[in-house]
Formats: structure tokens, sequence, C-alpha cells
């Protein structure tokens, strides 16, 4: 079976390419309009070192940096890839894991969205968060809440799952319902405004109940009190009663979007060795794989991703190191977040990294989201509709996540539009053929196609993207005469043949397929027609090749661009 190599654009591929030859980063792929990633690769002497980075404007506008919580509560455990997924009608987004959390989905420290909080931070590790103007900060902050009936105040803590003796408040962000509780009383708030840092929110309670398992209003709470501080809601909010609620934090902190995190790894552009914070050695020291986020002078933010664990590959790195990193990037603030197995970065439910294991469900992650129009790559970066089978046709797209009036091109090299749309569009993904019904293959000029799509939605924010991509008909029907090739003491002979539709510069090469090159079967200058080579199925260095699955991988380049193909097939040693 034939297929195209994705050349430009494809994401997946960059993240997959095996660590080999000298030390270099990729060049930066835009994933959404100002965004971009670059996949860099670093030798070091304990190994070699992958490392990811998205680079992202400053939040605000179309851009919004915070957290997202799996299932869309505080409990339970989900991938990144499939939290993407369920978010994407709402927003565009790239985004890595978040803070460290428990094995049922508790996260660690805070959580604020839109203001309100959440969870609570733990005060012996960084807490995370974006201010109204876009700009990140890391503090050690302080939690108390206190609740009010016909008493005196009294502590409560905020959406966690266990605890005696205590008073917890439970709101919709924890899930449908409170946890099961023999020993427990439950005051039940219909109506219960966001609970915001520093400000009263007052409700009156509608009911209340014992034993756990009450339901959550939406747009309520349940106050409960288990153990000792059960009889206290049992006298001082019984139905009826007006309770006042209000939640502090130390230093004042006043963020629309906050997670937990830690330890504080840049300070005024500095890289910081000990934090002081409340991590044991086993989460510092190590080479592990590791996530951060971080601002630039300028405001832009990064994520950043370290693959480790895998030898090889990459080794991963210390806390310190990944300090330095954020640093070398040029990040005047940062944070690390969660590291090991559940270090994830990840676009539209498409990983971009490469996990220690298989991809971990997190508690909950951080998201760079963007409410601007979006073009995916076309399916085909390289469309050659030649009548080989191969590319012969693409799918271009765009979505939207707001009511939007939008203006969709396809331009030829020729400068011809080709294909468009134009109207209001509600949110939602539409996709296009290319080629066009209304163009026949043979009518479709050679050279760089561009895909444009303009939007205004409806808060008047305009946006617009670009995609390209190449159509070359200068190779094609690349074929080899056998599939499995036996390879006894003397040898054994591989036919390659395929079609050159115009002069241009070609290599042959048979490689692993992890893209490792094996030998290199021609390289030059070739005329139009019908090429026939040959390999020997021997390496570079004249030895015999060993059983593997193999492919043959040809590149073209002339004045129209670069085209690949390639043809996969298996070495097989014999006696």
């Amino acid at each position: 079976m034939l297929r195209k190599l994705i050349l430009a654009g494809a994401l997946i591929a960059l993240a997959a390419v095996p660590v080999a030859g000298a030390a270099k980063a990729q060049r930066p792929v835009e994933l959404l309009p100002g965004v971009t990633y670059d996949r860099q690769l670093t030798f070091t002497p304990h190994g070699p070192v992958v490392l990811h980075v998205v680079t992202a404007p400053r939040p605000g506008g179309l851009y919004t940096l915070g957290p997202a919580l799996s299932n869309g509560a505080v409990v339970g455990l989900e991938r990144l890839t499939d939290l993407q997924k369920r978010l994407s009608p709402q927003t565009t987004a790239v985004g890595v894991n978040g803070d460290y959390f428990s094995a049922g989905g508790q996260p660690s420290g805070v959580v604020v969205q839109s203001g309100a909080l959440v969870t609570a931070p733990r005060p012996d590790r960084s807490s995370v968060g974006v201010d109204a103007t876009g700009l990140l900060h890391v503090d050690r902050v302080t939690y108390v809440g206190n609740w009010r009936g016909t008493g005196q105040r009294r502590r409560f803590q905020l959406n966690v799952a266990g605890g005696n003796n205590v008073a917890v408040l439970y709101t919709p962000a924890y899930g449908p319902t409170t946890p099961a509780a023999a020993n427990s009383v439950e005051a039940v708030l219909p109506s219960f405004g966001p609970l915001t840092a520093g400000a009263d929110v007052t409700a009156t309670v509608a009911q209340v109940r014992t034993g756990g398992g009450t339901p959550i209003p939406p747009g309520g709470a349940v106050l409960v009190g288990r153990g000792s501080q059960a009889p206290f809601i049992q006298r001082e909010a019984p139905a009826g009663q007006t309770v006042v609620l209000r939640a502090t934090l130390t230093p004042s902190w006043s963020m629309t979007q906050a997670l937990g995190g830690g330890p504080l790894l840049v300070r005024n552009g500095k890289p910081v060795f000990n934090a002081g914070e409340a991590f044991s050695t086993d989460l510092l020291i190590p080479r592990l794989a590791r996530t951060a986020v971080g601002q630039l002078a300028d405001g832009r933010i990064l994520l950043v991703v370290a693959d480790g664990g895998q030898p090889g590959y990459s080794v991963g790195m210390t806390n310190f190191e990944l300090a330095i990193a954020l640093v070398r990037l040029g990040a005047v603030t940062g944070a690390a977040l969660g590291s090991g197995g559940p270090a994830t970065l990840a676009l539209e439910g498409q990983l971009l990294n490469r996990p220690t294991t298989a991809e971990a469900p997190l508690a909950n992650a951080l998201l760079l989201g963007y409410e601007g129009v979006y073009a995916p790559p076309p399916s085909e970066p390289v469309l050659s509709p030649n009548g080989d089978g191969v590319a012969e046709s693409s799918q271009l797209a765009y979505k939207v996540v707001r009511p939007s009036e939008v203006v969709a091109q396809l331009t030829g090299p020729d400068g011809r539009v080709y294909a468009g749309d134009a109207g209001h569009r509600d949110p939602g993904t539409r996709t296009f053929a290319v080629p066009p019904p209304t163009a026949g293959p043979a009518a479709l000029p050679e050279g760089t196609w561009r895909w444009t799509v303009s939007s205004t939605d409806d808060r008047g924010r305009r946006s617009t993207t670009e995609r390209t991509f190449l159509l070359d008909n200068t190779l094609g029907a690349l074929g080899l005469d056998q599939q499995l090739l036996r390879i006894g003491r003397g040898g054994a002979t591989l036919r390659i043949h395929f079609a050159l539709a115009r002069p241009a510069t070609v290599v042959t090469t048979v490689e692993t397929l992890t893209g490792a090159v094996l030998r290199i079967v021609s390289n030059g200058q070739l005329q139009p027609g019908q090429i026939d080579l040959t390999w020997d199925a021997r390496d570079s260095r004249n030895r015999l090749v060993r059983s593997a699955k193999l492919v043959v991988h040809v590149r073209a380049t002339n004045e129209i661009g670069t085209v690949d193909l390639v043809a996969p097939f298996t070495a097989r040693r014999v006696a």
C-alpha cells in the first residue's frame, strides 16, 4: 500500500520523529492563528531530550488560558484528548495536563474558572493564576471559608470528597451529587451565586437532608456538615434560613482563571533552584516527563512538555533543568505542573507529544482556548491527482464556535478562486472536497494553493486563518516487485519503479519505519519517464540488512515543490 508522506503541518509526525542526527529544533508549525508548535531535540550527557513548545498570544480577546475539569467535574478522570474532543464545540484548544491529583480525580490545589472558586489552593505549593489583563501569576495562596446561619461564623471546605468532623460546600462543579456519608446533615441551597474570593454569597436553605448522595442543584449548592459539624447545620441552617458564605484568599488574589501547580520555576526571568514548596525529592530530582507554563516579557504564553522515561528517544528532565529550559525560551515567569506519566500535550484531541506510557487519564488540564475561525491542516498537504490512486483528493474544513459571518476561498497558484463559501454560519465544522466538483483534476494548476477563511462572530470579533497545500503531479505510481524480500546468504534484489512527469532531483532511500536511512539507492537529477531502480538488500556499510519491516522512500524536488511517496515491504533473512 502506498501513501504520501505528510511533510508540512503534520503534527503527529513531528512528535514521532526519532532521535537521530544533530541536535536541532523543528521548524515551528502554526497550530492556530498566532499559536505555534516547536519540537526541540537536545543531546545531553544523560541522553536525548525532546521538548515540545507551544507559544501563544497573551490571554484576552479570542484567546483564553484556564483550567478544564475532567468530565466537566471535580471528581473522576479523563484523558486530555477526550477532554478536548468534548469541549471542541465550544472552543478550539491546545493544552497540557494540569495539577497533581488523587486516584479519584481530586486536584491537589486550586481551580478557578471565570472568577469562581471550584477548589481551594494548597498553601504549601504554588498556585498558577491568570488575571483580567492576561498576566500570569505564580503565588503561594491560603484559603479560608466561613459560613454563618443563626449562630457564629464557622469554617467550610470546598468540593472535597472526604473528611470527618468538617463542613464542606459542594457546588455543581463537584459533580451531580454529594458523597455518601452516614453521619452527614446537608442543607440544600437551590440558588447560589458563584463563589468569588472576597465576596459574600447569600442563599436560602430549601431543605435539609441526611446521609449524603444529595443532588446538587444546577445554579445552587449543598452545605454539608459531617461528624461534629453536622449538628451545627441542623440547628443553624434549617429550611427557610438565610446563610452567608465567604471565601477568602490570602494574599488577596483576584484571578479570572487559576490552577494548582508548582513548584515555582522562573521568577523575574531567573531559574529557581529550590522554591521551598512541599514536593518530595522523588518529584524534583529524577529525570522525568515534565510539564510547565510560562509567560514571556511581551505577555505571550508558553506551554512546555518534556518527554521522558524513554531511553534513546527522550530521558526527561529534572525540575531545575525544566526551569533552565523555560528561561532559555525567554520566560520571565513560570511554574511546573504535573509530571511523569500524565505529562501530555494535545491539540483538538490529537496528541502532540509522546507520553511515557499510554496516554494517562487526568483530573484537569490547562487549556489555551481560541474562539476565532479555525481551519485544520488539509488532509493531504501534497495533492497529486495523477491517477495513481495516491492523494488524488483532499479535504478542507473550517470551524466556528460562535455564530459568525464567514467568507472562505480556495485560491489556486494562478490567482483564480476555485471554490468558496460565504454567509452566516452557526457553530460547527464545514468541509469541502478538493478537487472541487466544478473543476476536473486535469484543469487544476500545479503549485501552492491557499485556503483562506475570515470570520466576524456575534461579538464583533474578527479572525482569519489560512492553510496551504501543494498540488504536484511530478511523482507517481511507486511500486515494488515484491512485498516480501527473502534475503539469503548471497543477498537479494528488490526492483523499484515509479513514474516521473517532469525533470526533478530524486532521492530514493530504504528506511526503517521510524525514518532511519539504511541505504541511499539513488540521488540525482532524473528526466521524465518510467524510472526503474534496484536495491541489493545491503545497508550503507555493505552489510545485508536484518529481518525487519522497511519502506522505500522516493522524494522528488523541482521548481514546483517537493513530493514524497513511500512503499512498505518486509525484509526477511532466510537460511
